[in-house]
């Protein structure tokens, strides 16, 4: 899964893709970068892991750069189509959904760990689930509805494993988030729940979920998920500064690390469209995008 190398082929491949934007993006450029993130956690936690990366972009840019938070995933798309925020941190399907409802939204680059992203399975050590097919007749939770790894993968496996949500589980909710969502499960508010494997890891190490009520119990294969993505209409040179700033993160740099701990990155990588083409076809596998449209 890890398709592009780091280092000169990074570099030649940059050329590439700005030989592919000069085609899509006029010159626009605002006095201010206004960029905006899916809210996946909880408010407080994106600003925290938000702020350092802000005055980075600011550094690199040469610009100010200011972080507006929004209410839900559908309203980053929103803002994006409405020229209200320039730069997006998007999971796959957002960036999906983003795409068809703008017509140029251009998705730029991905972190290592995006390329090769999983969901993990959960449930309360109570529920009586041990693996998947356990889950039929159980209370779930999924993330929030536009959610990647938080709801369209996991109903996607869930279906590949001859499960249907409207059939099979008792009942099943929409938390909103990722850490919503183990502590529903670690609440016994539901049996069991899927999320993002990122932040199910941050949990864990931060002593955020009782190990002793939440158990693992499946992890999906990998796929493509997070990534920032620009809004069509950005004047080439800024997209090509914004694309060079996250390349240029290197995790041997002790100040580069305290941002790119915060986004839980080690690296990045360019992304291009298709490497979303994955996500589209399972959003339409999982009756959630119509060819053509979204939902």
């Amino acid at each position: 899964m890890m398709r592009r190398a780091l280092g000169s082929v990074r570099w030649a491949l940059l050329a590439g893709i700005f030989f592919h934007l000069v085609q899509v993006v006029s010159a626009d450029t605002p006095k201010v970068l206004r960029v905006t993130a899916i809210p996946d956690e909880v408010p407080t936690e994106l600003l925290r892991k938000n702020k350092p990366l802000v005055r980075y972009l600011e550094k690199q840019l040469g610009m100010k750069v200011k972080f507006i938070p929004v209410v839900d995933y559908a309203a980053t798309v929103e803002a994006l189509a409405a020229k209200k925020v320039d730069l997006a941190w998007y999971g796959g399907f957002t960036h999906v959904q983003a795409r068809k409802r703008t017509g140029n939204a251009i998705a730029l680059v991905m972190r290592l760990s995006d390329a090769n992203f999983h969901s993990k399975f959960i449930a309360h050590k109570d529920s009586g689930v041990r693996r998947l097919k356990d889950l039929k007749g159980k209370t779930f939770a999924f993330g929030s509805v536009s959610s990647t790894s938080g709801h369209l993968m996991p109903r996607y496996f869930l279906l590949k494993n001859g499960l249907i949500p409207e059939r099979d589980f008792k009942k099943f909710s929409y938390s909103g988030a990722h850490d919503a969502t183990a502590k529903w499960v670690e609440a016994g508010q539901v049996q069991a729940g899927a999320l993002n494997e990122a932040v199910w890891d941050r949990l864990v190490r931060a002593g955020k979920v009782d190990l002793s009520k939440v158990k693992v119990i499946w992890t999906t294969p990998g796929y493509v998920d997070y990534n920032w993505t620009a809004r069509g209409g950005l004047d080439r040179r800024l997209v090509s500064k914004i694309v060079r700033a996250f390349l240029r993160l290197d995790y041997a740099n002790p100040e580069h690390r305290k941002v790119m701990d915060l986004q839980r990155a080690k690296g990045y990588l360019l992304a291009t469209e298709d490497d979303f083409a994955g996500i589209e076809s399972a959003a339409i596998a999982a009756g959630l995008l119509r060819k053509g449209k979204s939902m």
